[in-house]
């Protein structure tokens, strides 16, 4: 593969996590065009990832080579700022300026030189253009979700970064949203790279997830793989639910409640698979098999 068809990174950074310190240490290649999921628990590393990227942390060493230019060369002393890098990041809060209206806020993100006509243009395209005098307090949690969108891409980023952009949003809002961020990324074609908790963004929105833990890549496959689904499960009907209660266990494998999208649904494991209470599971249409994001082997 050619280098300005790729994006090569490694990089190391020293954090203070909630469990205590964490050494991220993150060694990745990324096609270009390519969509990509971080999945992993909380403070394994994930957003700091994206902000590495982006040049709003600064990395203790390492290199970021991006589609044929370097952004990041620790050890030549090369660190371009944020405004040089072609990322564009979506703030899991949206990171709005309240003051501005629609319309404003994609403007502001313009490379120099460009007419409000392209502002107006993306604001079209995330079905917002009637919107564009409306300040974000008055937009809805999935309006705001397509102006921080459309704000990103009016940079015109070669790499868009989004941070549980979807985070906020529930049921059927939430699966929109992820139809038009796939079709959205299907016609600009740009390289992608989505932190999610939410297995279904990764399953509608990537086609490669990697998970972290501890600050280290210990998985990296397609996400139905990753998650251990067949290929007649591979369908819009997967559902992300919580485990709720325990109806029953044993050998041949454990019956569990789960609430999914307002709904609770009786759902089974594998022999060998025990799952918590809170715990956060894949459900699979006809007989609703429960795939938990990270296993967990019955003592």
């Amino acid at each position: 593969m050619a280098p300005d068809d790729q994006l090569r990174l490694h990089l190391c950074k020293q954090l203070n996590a909630a469990s205590g310190p964490l050494q991220l240490d993150v060694e990745l290649q990324i096609r270009r065009g390519e969509s990509l999921a971080l999945l992993g628990p909380s403070g394994s590393g994930k957003t700091t990832l994206l902000r590495l990227l982006a040049g709003l942390v600064q990395a203790d060493r390492g290199q970021i080579h991006a589609f044929g230019r370097c952004w990041l060369d620790s050890e030549q002393g090369l660190c371009l700022p944020p405004r040089q890098r072609r990322a564009g990041l979506v703030f899991q809060d949206y990171a709005l300026f309240p003051n501005m209206t629609a319309l404003g806020n994609v403007q502001f993100a313009l490379p120099p030189g460009r007419p409000v006509a392209r502002a107006m243009a993306l604001l079209e395209r995330v079905g917002l253009a009637g919107l564009a005098g409306q300040k974000p307090a008055l937009l809805s949690g999935g309006q705001q979700q397509r102006l921080a969108l459309a704000r990103a891409l009016a940079a015109e980023p070669e790499l868009l970064l989004l941070d549980e952009p979807l985070s906020a949003l529930d049921g059927q809002l939430r699966r929109e949203l992820q139809d038009e961020l796939r079709d959205l990324h299907r016609q600009t074609g740009q390289t992608l790279i989505i932190v999610t908790h939410d297995p279904g963004d990764a399953l509608r929105l990537a086609g490669r997830a990697v998970l972290l833990d501890h600050g280290r890549v210990v998985a990296d496959a397609p996400p139905a793989r990753l998650f251990g689904l067949s290929a007649s499960e591979r369908d819009p009907m997967v559902l992300t639910g919580r485990v709720v209660a325990e109806e029953s266990h044993g050998e041949t494998g454990n019956r569990y409640l789960v609430e999914a999208e307002g709904r609770l649904c009786p759902a089974s494991t594998g022999p060998g698979i025990r799952l918590g209470i809170g715990d956060t599971v894949l459900l699979s249409s006809g007989e609703w098999q429960a795939h938990p994001l990270y296993n967990r082997t019955a003592p």
